[in-house]
């Protein structure tokens, strides 16, 4: 039984020593540079203009749940649409099922001002 498995522990383990090889050799071989630019916090190729500490209104993430949510919610509509034929009607009234209740949460949220900005 352990032989069937023996082709997949094999790639594994070549996999698991090559990373730790290439990471040791990065270790002892690799640059050591540090300059006071290379230390500095760095967004897309600018300097910061204001501190990356500072304080996200909670919109953002709210905004971001959301996006989230929707965007799974979509991902399940494509199997579905492949799908259809096959399905027929009790595919229509599972995807109903699956729909109404993101629906209902997507007016909810529209009418409480949660997508205005």
């Amino acid at each position: 039984m352990l032989s069937e498995y023996l082709g997949v522990l094999l790639m594994l383990g070549i996999a698991v020593l090559l990373t730790v090889g290439m990471l040791l050799v990065h270790l002892y071989l690799g640059p050591k540079r540090d300059f006071e630019a290379k230390l500095e916090p760095f967004e897309c190729g600018e300097r910061p203009l204001v501190s990356p500490r500072q304080r996200h209104s909670v919109k953002f993430y709210l905004v971001a749940i959301l996006f989230v949510v929707f965007d799974v919610e979509a991902v399940f509509f494509y199997p579905w649409g492949a799908t259809f034929r096959e399905t027929g009607v009790p595919g229509l009234v599972a995807i109903a099922i699956f729909t109404l209740p993101l629906v209902v949460g997507l007016i909810y949220e529209w009418r409480k001002g949660a997508l205005e900005w």
